[in-house]
């Protein structure tokens, strides 16, 4: 079936990645998609942490912000692409210090922090394989999901590991070694301080070579029908996460992009941390929890371009939003007040009801 073009009547502030949807489709070609791409140098194969990283930290983009931490406390971290080229080596070595290889499974269970970022790419670094895991899941299904994985590391915090883990690790056979962010390694036995290892760890790494076919990323379904299933993600799915970000999420290398998708889900991952650090853009990292006018603050104060963000999250603003317009911030000593005039793209995973997600949110006051 096809549908009617809708045509805007001003032309967009920075020309599309899509143009003219039916000439891109007819001359697509997956190779020419594969082109974008640099490899590891020397040909020696296709990492997604290279592309993702050290192929940014290696250009003129080095000094580019990759990362904007907004803390609870609305505190903000910039992390340049050449810092978080230095810190994921510093964690591939400390893979390497532990006798993780090749194919050996990493597990995540951390919330949006700039530690996960390290550990994600780090991991890849190393040609490990990335197991994320949502924060939220009750002990079972995080000890059924380490132990599908095969995992022989997790990443987490003092608070996660008390309340989810440390009660089944007698179970959890494959399992050497557990990793704690921030404090309270040394009041939990059989845990290590993340920090400790990496400060002792050299800040350089030189990939291995890595297939395209290589695992990278291990996803798991719910497990609502049952026992979950993992799905797989080779070092070759970085053309698709390239090019889909591309054209659905429209990235430029100057965007300031935010997901609000857990990183525990595959869209939280795949569109939340590689494709967008693959396009060489910034990402906004919200260690805060869901709160209408927070949202809208960081929305216009940290300059997001594209929004990823889901319908519920929508809805959710939809029913806060008075009717005069989206909250504006107030004038503060941190806080500079500021028009959300750059926001171009809100894509979501489905359509919600009601006006398109651009209706609803790109709603900016008149010039005065």
């Amino acid at each position: 079936m096809r549908w009617e073009t809708i045509r805007k009547d001003t032309p967009p502030r920075t020309a599309p990645n899509l143009g003219d949807y039916d000439e891109e489709c007819a001359g697509f070609s997956w190779w020419e998609a594969r082109a974008r791409l640099e490899g590891l140098p020397g040909g020696r194969g296709l990492n997604i942490a290279h592309e993702a990283v050290d192929r940014h930290a290696a250009s003129p983009r080095a000094s580019a912000v990759a990362l904007r931490c907004v803390g609870r406390d609305d505190s903000v971290t910039c992390v340049t692409y050449a810092d978080l080229s230095r810190s994921t080596a510093r964690f591939a070595n400390v893979l390497r210090t532990l006798g993780i290889g090749h194919g050996d499974r990493v597990v995540t269970l951390l919330g949006r922090c700039p530690e996960l970022y390290t550990v994600v790419l780090g991991t890849l670094k190393n040609t490990s394989v990335l197991c994320p895991l949502f924060s939220a899941f009750e002990p079972d299904p995080v000890a059924q999901r380490v132990t599908l994985s095969d995992a022989k590391v997790l990443v987490t915090t003092a608070e996660l590991y008390r309340r989810k883990v440390a009660g089944r690790r007698g179970g959890l056979a494959a399992l050497r070694h557990v990793l704690i962010v921030g404090e309270g390694a040394d009041e939990l036995p059989g845990t290590v301080s993340l920090a400790a290892l990496m400060a002792d760890a050299a800040d350089t790494f030189t990939i291995p070579p890595t297939s395209p076919n290589d695992m990278a990323l291990l996803h798991f379904t719910s497990g609502t029908t049952g026992t979950p299933k993992g799905a797989v993600h080779m070092h070759e799915a970085a053309v698709a996460h390239y090019t889909s970000a591309l054209y659905a999420l429209d990235l430029h290398r100057n965007d300031v992009f935010w997901c609000t998708a857990d990183p525990g889900w595959v869209t939280g991952l795949s569109y939340g941390i590689v494709a967008p650090l693959m396009h060489g853009a910034t990402v906004v990292v919200d260690e805060g929890d869901y709160d209408a006018r927070r949202w809208y603050r960081i929305l216009a104060e940290q300059r997001v371009s594209v929004w990823y963000t889901a319908p519920t999250a929508l809805r959710m603003l939809m029913r806060t939003t008075p009717r005069t317009g989206p909250y504006v911030p107030r004038r503060g000593p941190h806080h500079q007040r500021r028009r959300a005039r750059t926001h171009r793209a809100a894509p979501a995973a489905k359509r919600p009801p009601g006006p398109a997600p651009g209706e609803l949110l790109v709603r900016t006051p008149p010039r005065r």
